[in-house]
């Protein structure tokens, strides 16, 4: 076999999905530092509808700063919790919470190996609330996810009958 490799790109690619807007839970949470020694939860995305769903869309996190509590408070609002005061929250309390999610690709260069990496990254504010938002219930005020939630004649969808004209 011959092949001449000088014309295949030597980029590690981590995209599961196209980039645009997709309607996502959250998988998984972990929590961490960030450089500034704030707390950072960081958790995945994954996709929950359509041709690519139970694909990760993207990681994406939240830093509890004094600067990051701005876009904390956006995102936590997308994904249906009440931020008009006081929340008490954790990190298990996101897990199942939806929203709608925009990932775009982003390249960069690994560190530790010096290779080029792909990745989706959600842009600053790039959630937005669902119509209904079923993730699970939590201390914070989130809304409960409620059997029977489904469009007239599919027991697979996200609306709940009669309350089709509910304004998040």
């Amino acid at each position: 076999m011959r092949f001449d490799f000088s014309s295949v790109e030597d980029v590690e690619s981590y995209v599961s999905v196209p980039a645009g807007t997709h309607d996502v839970r959250i998988a998984e949470v972990r929590e961490g530092r960030s450089r500034d020694g704030s707390v950072r939860w960081t958790f995945r995305l994954e996709v929950i509808d359509g041709d690519f769903a139970g694909r990760t869309a993207a990681w994406d996190s939240l830093t509890w700063s004094e600067r990051g509590v701005f876009r904390v408070k956006k995102v936590l609002e997308a994904f249906g919790l009440d931020v008009s005061g006081e929340i008490e929250i954790d990190t298990g309390d996101l897990v199942n919470l939806r929203a709608r999610v925009q990932v775009v690709p982003e390249e960069r260069e690994d560190p530790a190996t010096g290779r080029r990496q792909v990745r989706m990254r959600v842009p600053y504010l790039g959630y937005t609330r669902l119509e209904k938002n079923t993730g699970e219930a939590s201390a914070a005020g989130a809304e409960a996810e409620v059997d029977g939630w489904h469009k007239p004649g599919d027991s697979g969808a996200h609306v709940q009958d009669g309350d089709d004209d509910l304004a998040f």
